[in-house]
């Protein structure tokens, strides 16, 4: 996890060096279809319902992705959908906490790269060693980013992400394996966007 971070600050910080001159030659422009995805790391909290805890093996430091796309309704805002996952690998059973959003992308310069975002969606705990035991609830994503122009239509993207879910209880064919479970992710990472 260490050596992801340490990665990804050092492409963020060769990023934005070369920033100011990238986006003066490619300028900020939003319009129709759009596609992007990203990698990264981040670290999750996970509770659980009454006499039920979760080990630090199952939580902390873990790689992330996203993928999104949608559409533009303006030069400051763009609507789409967002897919985030963290994983982390628990004793040989692989952990798995997402959410599928509905999101809104607000530029407040539209010059600028910069963007917050927040959406609402689906959100699922997974577990799996052999079978897999699976619990789906409600989540909400929030985020900033910054698209910094390579391109006419390419963007390298910084993200940080917040994403959290109430899933519920985790069952396995039917049957309550970890009761109310609840997840938070804090995540940092760098995609590539296509405008």
């Amino acid at each position: 996890m260490r050596a992801v971070m340490r990665f990804l600050n050092a492409v963020g910080v060769l990023v934005l060096c070369g920033a100011g001159t990238v986006s003066a030659q490619h300028p900020q422009t939003r319009e129709g279809f759009w596609i992007g995805f990203g990698f990264g790391g981040g670290s999750a909290h996970l509770s659980c319902g009454s006499a039920c805890t979760f080990n630090d093996n199952a939580k902390g430091g873990g790689p992330t992705g996203y993928i999104k796309l949608g559409g533009t309704l303006s030069q400051s805002v763009l609507l789409g959908g967002e897919v985030n996952a963290w994983v982390k690998d628990v004793s040989g059973a692989t952990e798995t906490v997402g959410n599928v959003s509905a999101a809104l992308y607000f530029y407040p310069q539209p010059k600028s790269g910069f963007f917050l975002k927040g959406g609402a969606g689906y959100s699922t705990y997974q577990i799996g060693d052999g079978g897999t035991a699976t619990g789906n609830g409600f989540g909400l994503l929030g985020g900033v980013g910054y698209d910094i122009r390579v391109g006419r239509n390419i963007s390298i993207t910084p993200t940080g992400n917040f994403y959290l879910g109430s899933d519920g209880d985790v069952t396995d064919n039917g049957v309550t394996v970890i009761p109310s479970v609840k997840h938070s992710v804090v995540d940092l990472g760098l995609g590539i966007t296509f405008h």
